[in-house]
């Protein structure tokens, strides 16, 4: 039993803890510290007379599960498939893929966008947040990524076959991986999106502009609530939906913290990481 949690934050790890003390083989892929490290000071959390900074926090939490024999991994999780046969899943990274029994999703939620113009108004009329959803949807059309890094390449690598022309729009940043031919890169800050009813065109800051049929957002990493439409799983309202037992609508995918929405807290995130872990050993067991 193979069990991959996505996130190293205080759902991740307890979702971690209890999957490995149920008998299951843990591996957490992390980009880093996340939002946890940020927290000067935590001083409303069980256990603690004073207060504990989150990065010391966090770092208990990531020893404690190293100790029971999780193991980590420093990637970037780019997308998760069913693998083949149709048991399973395969997490494509940046540097490996990985096979998992079950995945737990506690990668948190996105916390960068973009204020531009047009982008949330056209979000669904030639906006979109996943190229594995919508690639088929474009072929033969002038079609955009907005991003820089390895994220942005990986959906305008999704969205190659398909597109007529393809750019990748970094935003005023210089991109942070090497763009292969047949993808042009345009670093021009970008004013504003337009339209009659569907994206037309996008609009720089030194006053030229390009005609699109779709635009693709790929800003940053991908969070949870990326990778878990790019599997179909159900959201809502900017959230991941799950059950009583943190199951999404997807056999052996869970979902725990931040991306399920509510109360964004410590106490919160571990008591879903732990249904979570302990839900997907059972989920093994029965399969």
């Amino acid at each position: 039993m193979h069990v991959i949690i996505i996130g190293s934050g205080p759902a991740g790890i307890s979702a971690a803890l209890y999957a490995r003390r149920g008998g299951a083989d843990v591996t957490v892929i992390t980009k880093g510290t996340g939002g946890l490290a940020a927290a000067e000071w935590v001083e409303n959390y069980y256990g603690f007379a004073e207060p504990i900074s989150g990065a010391e926090l966090e770092q208990r939490g990531i020893a404690g599960a190293k100790r029971l024999g999780v193991r980590f991994e420093t990637d970037e999780v780019l997308a998760i498939l069913p693998a083949d046969g149709g048991k399973g899943f395969c997490l494509e990274t940046v540097r490996a893929a990985y096979d998992a029994d079950a995945v737990i999703l506690a990668a948190g939620v996105p916390r960068k966008t973009l204020s531009i113009p047009g982008l949330r108004e056209f979000e669904g009329r030639g906006v979109s947040y996943c190229a594995i959803c919508d690639a088929f949807f474009y072929r033969g059309k002038r079609v955009a990524v907005i991003g820089a890094g390895d994220y942005a390449l990986h959906e305008a690598e999704i969205l190659r076959p398909h597109a007529a022309q393809l750019s990748l729009l970094t935003n005023g940043e210089e991109p942070s991986v090497v763009v292969p031919d047949g993808i042009s890169v345009h670093t021009q800050k970008i004013v504003r999106i337009e339209g009659v009813r569907r994206v037309q065109r996008i609009v720089f800051d030194d006053d030229t502009a390009m005609d699109v049929d779709g635009i693709f957002m790929a800003i940053g990493t991908a969070g949870s609530m990326e990778l878990a439409r790019k599997l179909g799983v159900v959201l809502s309202d900017g959230k991941i939906v799950v059950g009583e037992h943190m199951e999404t609508n997807v056999p052996g995918v869970y979902a725990a913290g931040d991306c399920t929405g509510g109360l964004l807290q410590i106490a919160k995130a571990v008591y879903e990481g732990a249904e979570a872990g302990l839900a997907a050993v059972r989920y093994l067991r029965k399969g």
